[in-house]
């Protein structure tokens, strides 16, 4: 199965083209140019490079949530436009769950935790199964980052973005994972994609919506 995956949860955003869970190539879109200049252009140069048509992609996956409010926007609209013009499938993956699929293989349990703003963070906990991906043990909450770390156990890995903006509090007993780790990439999302679609995974064209974790502050300004 030929495999176009999104990702736009954050601003290091990336797109990616895999053959049955293969990575073939992926881009990462650049940091200076709107990911809604740069995505479109991105995806027509990857397919070039790999010499596939537009038609040829049979599965298209993004990330759903959490992040960005303007990125998933752009990466939930592209793929369904996407899929509903050349006829393909798609899976909307939740981008914990693509940044918990990044732990290196000696690792059986990692916590996650994406930026949402004013001190607070979408955390979740996750473990690795038998099958390859990590299953949601501690549902995905919003809470202020210190509180979430300092209630963690002894010895718990820690990812994420978030990791990139606040700082583990002293008395924290964690470990952390490799910054170069702690971001979604498309590689991922196509590589966990695909491992789902076997598993029989299936979403609906029209019912794949962004998930945030809550309003942006514009809309709580109107409340």
């Amino acid at each position: 199965m030929r495999i176009l995956a999104i990702e736009t949860s954050h601003r290091s955003g990336s797109v990616a083209v895999l053959e049955s869970g293969k990575l073939l190539a992926e881009e990462f879109l650049p940091l200076d140019i709107p990911t809604t200049r740069s995505l479109h252009p991105a995806i027509k140069e990857l397919l070039q490079r790999v010499g596939w048509q537009p038609k040829d992609v049979q599965l298209i996956t993004t990330t759903v949530g959490p992040g960005s409010f303007t990125g998933l926007r752009i990466g939930v609209t592209t793929a369904k436009v996407f899929a509903y013009a050349v006829g393909a499938e798609v899976l909307g993956l939740d981008t914990l769950e693509v940044i918990a699929h990044r732990t290196p293989e000696d690792y059986s349990e990692v916590y996650a935790a994406v930026d949402a703003q004013r001190g607070d963070v979408v955390a979740g906990g996750y473990r690795r199964t038998p099958q390859g991906y990590f299953e949601n043990t501690v549902p995905p909450t919003l809470v202020p980052f210190e509180r979430w770390v300092l209630s963690l156990p002894e010895g718990a890995v820690l990812t994420g973005p978030a990791l990139a903006r606040y700082p583990v509090p002293e008395g924290a007993s964690v470990k952390v994972l490799p910054q170069n780790l702690w971001f979604p990439t498309a590689g991922a999302l196509g590589e966990l994609a695909w491992i789902y679609w076997c598993a029989g995974r299936r979403d609906d064209l029209w019912g794949l919506l962004p998930k945030y974790a809550r309003l942006s502050y514009a809309e709580e300004k109107l409340r």
